[in-house]
């Protein structure tokens, strides 16, 4: 499993290489050409919600979460290559009266996509995705709680050719019908329970099949915009007809240049991902497969470059 590893990752560096080395084949010295060829725009934002309750005849628990979302793009392009690559960082915690400290948002995404234009809007790709956490995740039960996550478990790493249709950066659909996938869980406790589907002891898991993943985001109305991204995955080595599935929605309000207003949910659907089943004393009782959601609302700042 190792040298699977190891060879999807040497192809990944190959294909990027090339990437780099072409566009340089014509030696172009020109610095004012070379900087035209990369677009490099990013967002930092730091959203906080916060909720207080005294006397309130309704109830209520006193609250406060504060996330940072790092948004990075880096686009190249010459004559008919295009490299296109995002980078998200995304971390947060909330604290509630009576319950502590618990983050509520933690990502890693690194996306890259090198293309060849074949036709108006169409490339030849070469897709490579991945994605982990920075921290443990926990479920919590009252003061008991049982570790389900943490850096590198899981981590995802997706690669493959295929081919893509991009009307704009804000509107893009990339197809590969062989597509690698290696799931990482390099936790010696979820390995060994055999987390996130690789095998009891084992912290890889190779699989083969098809991925599509879809971008698109558009103005609602004057200074409100919708973000739109979906992963989908299906592993033609084992039960191809359970699709993984990925869906993000980013709701995007502009107040003025620097202050916004954001909302955005997750929909994660894994079979091969169990969600521990905790008694009340903390005991894990058992195991099931449901839909993964996450929900974030916020107000804050946000810095365009």
């Amino acid at each position: 499993m190792k040298n699977v590893a190891l060879s999807l990752l040497l192809t990944c560096a190959s294909v990027v290489t090339y990437a780099q080395q072409t566009p340089a084949a014509k030696k172009d010295t020109s610095k004012a050409d070379t900087a035209k060829r990369w677009t490099i725009h990013g967002e930092n934002t730091f959203l906080i919600n916060q909720s207080s309750f005294s006397n309130w005849a309704a109830g209520g628990v006193n609250s406060v979460a504060g996330n940072i979302v790092l948004n990075y793009d880096f686009n190249y392009k010459k004559d008919k290559w295009s490299w296109d690559n995002k980078a998200i960082f995304g971390y947060g915690l909330s604290k509630q009266a009576d319950v502590g400290t618990r983050k509520n948002d933690d990502r890693l995404i690194l996306n890259s996509l090198l293309g060849y234009q074949a036709a108006p809007h169409w490339l030849y790709t070469f897709y490579a995705n991945f994605q982990t956490q920075f921290t443990k995740g926990w479920q919590y039960n009252g003061d008991a709680r049982t570790l389900i996550s943490d850096f590198l478990a899981p981590a995802y790493l997706t690669l493959g050719p295929g081919f893509a249709y991009k009307k704009s950066d804000n509107f893009r659909v990339n197809f590969s019908p062989v597509a690698s996938r290696l799931i990482i869980v390099r936790n010696d406790s979820l390995s060994n329970a055999g987390a996130f589907g690789v095998d009891p002891g084992q912290k890889l898991h190779y699989e083969f099949g098809a991925s599509l993943d879809a971008y698109y985001k558009f103005n609602i109305m004057q200074n409100i915009s919708l973000e739109n991204i979906l992963k989908l995955y299906s592993n033609y080595l084992d039960k191809p007809q359970n699709v993984y599935t990925d869906y993000t929605a980013n709701l995007f309000m502009k107040v003025n240049k620097f202050v916004t207003v954001n909302a955005g949910v997750e929909m994660i659907y894994d079979d091969k991902t169990n969600i521990p089943v905790v008694d009340n004393t903390g005991t894990v009782t058992g195991n099931k497969k449901a839909l993964q959601v996450k929900q974030i609302f916020g107000a804050g700042l946000t810095y365009k470059f």
